[in-house]
């Protein structure tokens, strides 16, 4: 997982906002180019677990928010934004990604790989089924969301798109790997 985690991250430069830090797993992933990393996460165990990564990281590292669809930070005041596997459990990911597109400048660059809606009719019927159970027991994350289309109807255009099944069960291993530029 961690050379898709890389080419996700291929290409962002200067102030990156990443919603959804989590562990800090993507830290030691971003490229050269990146000079500060704000990170947004509400689970204070997580930024526990991230602190080795973050003290061995190259790059200055700071939290500075809990919710992804309230982010406090200045409109256009960040070159770039990344989010893995977080699309899925954010409760409007409409509203997250309306934060992320105002705190981009213009021409500013999303990058994401998540999880979600497969394109096989009988996959796609399977995961509408345990859609339910999956929320309950995996902290609200949903299996049919399309994160490419919440990314466009957010108003950022799609540059590059990957989406193919990864190691693992179909319902759970569809990944959309793609960069978007705010205009």
């Amino acid at each position: 997982m961690t050379g898709i985690r890389v080419q996700t991250a291929a290409g962002l430069t200067g102030r990156v906002v990443e919603i959804g830090f989590g562990s800090g797993f993507n830290v030691p992933l971003y490229p050269s180019g990146v000079t500060r990393v704000l990170a947004v996460e509400p689970s204070a165990t997580a930024w526990r677990m991230a602190s080795k990564r973050i003290s061995s990281a190259g790059i200055p590292v700071e939290q500075v928010g809990l919710d992804g669809q309230s982010i406090p930070l200045d409109d256009a005041s960040c070159d770039g934004a990344l989010c893995t596997f977080s699309l899925c459990t954010i409760p409007d990911p409409a509203a997250a990604l309306a934060e992320v597109r105002r705190v981009l400048r213009p021409g500013g660059r999303f990058h994401f790989l998540e999880h979600g809606l497969a394109p096989d009719p009988g996959v796609a019927s399977f995961q509408r089924r345990v859609e339910p159970l999956q929320k309950r027991l995996a902290d609200g994350c949903h299996l049919t969301r399309d994160p490419v289309a919440l990314v466009r109807d957010a108003g950022f255009s799609i540059e590059e798109i990957d989406q193919k099944y990864g190691a693992g069960p179909k319902p759970w291993a569809y990944l959309t790997r793609a960069s978007a530029v705010r205009s």
